[in-house]
């Protein structure tokens, strides 16, 4: 009887301690979502992960635009001085993958983006060593962005029905055709056909889908 007893307190307090973990967790998300409004034009249909980021560094929230029925687990980002993100329905995004703009990305419907995916429309950082080191400087001694000088930047558009594999790569001023099939690993760094399936950091082409 005595043990019959500690398994059913037993039980009780595991289940108390899960319905607590189950509240935090939705007061969490809750949160999570509050925040993603604030920054982005956010679809409450989307599904998040607890590593999704949203980081909208200008403050404009209409430079971010996720339509519905989406899964982002990964981050997405514009910069302080531009950039704009619109990302169509049914969507999923892996994790660790980092989408960045300070020009302009367009991903459209039915796109699916791997774990550990970049994807960036400008070179990130200066050329010049010596502005590079002034960039690092002022960031680390003042805890904000550098302000802004002209990087090489450029519009990337993927187009609907894409998919991008794992520890792929894309960068500025690429457009990706309807139906596309980025091969993991595989570096792009020019326009990619509808129904072509790519593969390699030479970005070659092996076949086309019907």
């Amino acid at each position: 009887m005595e043990i019959n007893l500690k398994n059913i307190l037993k039980k009780i307090i595991l289940r108390i301690f899960q319905v607590g973990m189950d509240e935090y967790k939705k007061m969490e998300t809750i949160c999570q979502r509050e925040q993603f409004s604030d920054n982005s034009i956010f679809d409450n249909s989307i599904i998040t992960g607890k590593n999704t980021r949203i980081i909208n560094n200008a403050g404009i929230k209409e430079r971010i635009v996720l339509e519905g029925q989406s899964i982002i687990l990964g981050e997405i980002q514009t910069m302080q001085h531009g950039g704009i993100i619109k990302i169509g329905k049914h969507v999923f995004i892996g994790e660790n993958t980092r989408i960045w703009s300070s020009a302009s990305i367009t991903i459209g419907d039915r796109v699916l983006i791997s774990h550990n995916v970049n994807i960036h429309d400008n070179n990130s950082h200066l050329l010049d060593k010596h502005l590079r080191h002034q960039e690092f400087k002022y960031v680390y001694e003042t805890h904000k962005p550098f302000p802004h000088i002209q990087l090489p930047e450029k519009e990337i558009i993927i187009g609907d029905d894409v998919w991008i594999g794992f520890n792929a790569t894309i960068l500025k001023g690429v457009t990706i055709g309807n139906g596309a099939i980025i091969g993991a690993n595989s570096i792009v760094t020019k326009d990619v056909p509808a129904g072509a399936v790519v593969v390699g950091a030479d970005q070659k082409i092996i076949k086309f889908l019907d």
